[in-house]
């Protein structure tokens, strides 16, 4: 079982996942990412932090949705303990949810071309390959993605 629920970005249980996240990307990218997103992003309308919980109430991953322009949000710290199956998947599919509550078409994100993983995940939700938008333009290291969502 996976509970999924929004949280203060800024609590202790978000902010011991951002950390572990923020670890993970240093590893495999050099860059931590926190510079990206700021707990006021998930603060403002239309946006979300969320925490995912295992059956014993254990931490299990985040994510965060934030405005981008108009019709068009951004995922942002989706995070997911190694070997907590589904749960990717799961606060992926949360946040989807949300976004379309909140009248977003488009479901935008950025992430290193070189972690083949998340950007492989990403693909297997259905994201393509975008242009790269907003601070990510001209970035070589970085791949934009985006997802358009189903009308109701």
């Amino acid at each position: 079982m996976i509970a999924i629920a929004a949280c203060d970005p800024d609590s202790l249980d978000a902010r011991i996942l951002v950390e572990k996240l923020s670890a993970a990307l240093a590893a495999i990218t050099g860059d931590s990412g926190k510079a990206s997103f700021s707990a006021d992003d998930a603060r403002v309308a239309r946006s979300l932090f969320v925490v995912a919980r295992g059956a014993a109430g254990q931490l299990l991953g985040c994510a965060a949705l934030r405005p981008l322009d108009g019709d068009v949000g951004e995922l942002k710290r989706m995070f997911a303990r190694p070997g907590a199956s589904g749960v990717g998947a799961a606060l992926l599919a949360h946040l989807e949810q949300a976004a379309q509550g909140f009248g977003y078409r488009q479901l935008w994100l950025e992430t290193r071309k070189v972690n083949t993983r998340a950007v492989g995940f990403y693909e297997k939700h259905g994201y393509a390959t975008i242009p790269n938008y907003g601070k990510y333009v001209g970035r070589d290291d970085a791949v934009c993605l985006g997802k358009l969502l189903k009308a109701d």
